[in-house]
């Protein structure tokens, strides 16, 4: 199938693919912008998988500092080489992170860093809620399972929504670069500070 150059570059502007990967998504659905702007999204995330082993001892610590200074970020990405973490793409998503964690506040990068009492403690605060609003004991269970999914959307930073593209999580963010990048990349950390907040 022909797919005309200007649908080529919509594709790739929306998504900052590569012109070829734009082409066979655009190719493989048809000439559906929003389809291939799907594909490409999975893809990101399949590609993330499969360099997820490669070790990731380069990248940069990025700092965002909100307003007057009373909210600070710091934020450590990883990558494979020193000629991707100065990369400009690289550089923008590191900031991107440092603002979703100033904006967003989560707790922990990923659900396998949430301790598991903490998990269990707010299993039981749904149980306790959802039998006092008299839910039957047979659906608390899935009740409980809900719960504890948005509760890891909310503090899990990965999970999260981001907050520059409603239509993504940071994984998903973090998917589309390494597709474009080609190399493995991660976010191993960060601290987020509020003047004040532990006096």
């Amino acid at each position: 199938m022909s797919v005309a150059p200007a649908l080529v570059k919509e594709l790739r502007d929306k998504t900052g693919c590569g012109m070829m990967d734009c082409k066979r998504a655009l190719e493989e659905t048809g000439a559906d912008v929003d389809a291939a702007v799907d594909l490409l999204r999975k893809k990101g995330l399949a590609d993330l998988a499969k360099r997820s082993e490669r070790s990731t001892n380069e990248g940069i610590v990025d700092a965002y500092i909100h307003g007057e200074g009373n909210l600070a970020v710091l934020v450590e990405v990883n990558c494979e080489t020193d000629f991707v973490a100065r990369n400009d793409d690289f550089k923008q998503f590191a900031h991107d992170v440092a603002m979703q964690v100033a904006a967003a506040s989560p707790q922990f990068v990923t659900r396998d860093e949430v301790p598991e009492e903490l998990v269990k403690a707010e299993r039981e605060i749904y149980r306790a809620q959802a039998l006092q609003e008299g839910k039957p004991e047979k659906i608390v269970d899935k009740i409980i399972d809900g719960k504890v999914e948005k509760f890891f959307k909310t503090v899990c930073l990965m999970e999260q929504v981001f907050i520059k593209d409603q239509d993504k999580t940071i994984e998903t963010h973090l998917g589309e670069l390494v597709s474009k990048i080609g190399e493995n990349i991660s976010i191993r950390r960060f601290s987020r500070f509020r003047l004040g907040e532990e006096l």
